[in-house]
Order: structure tokens, then sequence, then C-alpha cells
């Protein structure tokens, strides 16, 4: 039997996103206006041998709960469990940036520093892009050189809404 990713829709104020869970962990949290949002899902499918199927879960409504309560200032570490669907090397660029303080930034370049590849700013950045649990895995604190905005999947104003919210919160406490 074909296991499931469970997913249904999350209305956030910066876009409308598909949160999908799968064993118990998040899996997805992609942007539906994305032109990459359908091969991304197809993906991930692939790669965790699962077939999607719309449908509510205890997982994703806590996830639900906890980009709310993001989005409200109220939350600045996410608790949700996530499992990561992607190569070695995407998981260990995803797994930095869940290192990002919030209300922080680090370059492209910065990342690839971090992972101890200096030459590997442009896989860095496709690794950063090809993130399936957008916010959760903050890859929206990741700019270009000079604090550049560059690219996003929720496309830049929903980036600069989700650094603006940081941004904001940060200077009022």
């Amino acid at each position: 039997m074909i296991e499931k990713i469970l997913t249904m829709r999350y209305a956030s104020p910066a876009g409308e996103l598909i949160l999908g869970a799968y064993r118990g962990s998040l899996c997805l949290c992609d942007w539906t206006a994305s032109r990459r949002h359908g091969a991304n899902l197809r993906l991930l499918c692939a790669r965790l041998g699962a077939e999607c199927a719309e449908g509510e879960s205890a997982l994703a409504l806590r996830a639900a709960e906890e980009l709310g309560e993001y989005f409200a200032s109220e939350r600045r570490e996410f608790d949700i469990p996530v499992i990561f669907s992607g190569t070695c090397f995407q998981s260990a660029v995803w797994a930095e940036l869940m290192k990002i303080p919030y209300g922080s930034t680090v370059s492209y370049r910065e990342l690839a520093l971090r992972l101890g590849n200096p030459k590997a700013v442009r896989a860095v950045a496709g690794a950063v892009g090809a993130n399936p649990v957008s916010i959760i895995v903050p890859c929206h604190r990741v700019v270009g050189c000079r604090g550049a905005l560059t690219g996003y999947a929720g496309g830049l104003p929903a980036k600069e809404a989700l650094l603006h919210l940081e941004e904001t919160d940060r200077i009022l406490l």
C-alpha cells in the first residue's frame, strides 16, 4: 500500500501555502502561486515514495496554528517536526537554514562558507530555491550580496513581507 502525504491549504497573510504531512512530520509548506509548485509536489512524492491526497491531519493543523502565531508575531521558532526529502547536499543546506536566527539574514556566500564549501555559492542557491518547507525552514532569510533581495518561491513581495515582519518584531522588542 502506497503511503500518503496529506495536504491542506493555508491562507497566510503573505500568500496561500499548501502544507503536507508525512509519517508524523511536515514535508511541505509550499507557495501555491509558485511556478514550480506542481513539479515540486511530484518530486516530493517520488522522493518519499508516496502520493498526495487532500485532507486535514493533526500535524498540518498544528503547522497552520504555528504559522498563525508566527504571522501574529507570537512565535519566533517552530516546534513542528520536519522531514527533509532532498539530496544529501540539499538536506545539509536546509539544516543550515534552520540555524539562521529569527530577524537575521545571511548571504548565499555566507551560507556556502558555513557549509565549508566557499565555491558552492550557486549550488547553495539552488538548494535554497528547492526548499519544500518555506518559512519553517527559513529560506526567506537568505539574501544576495550586500543584502539584495533575490528570487523567492512565494515571490519577492512575500519574501519582503516575511523579512519586514521579523524586522518589525525585533525592533519592537
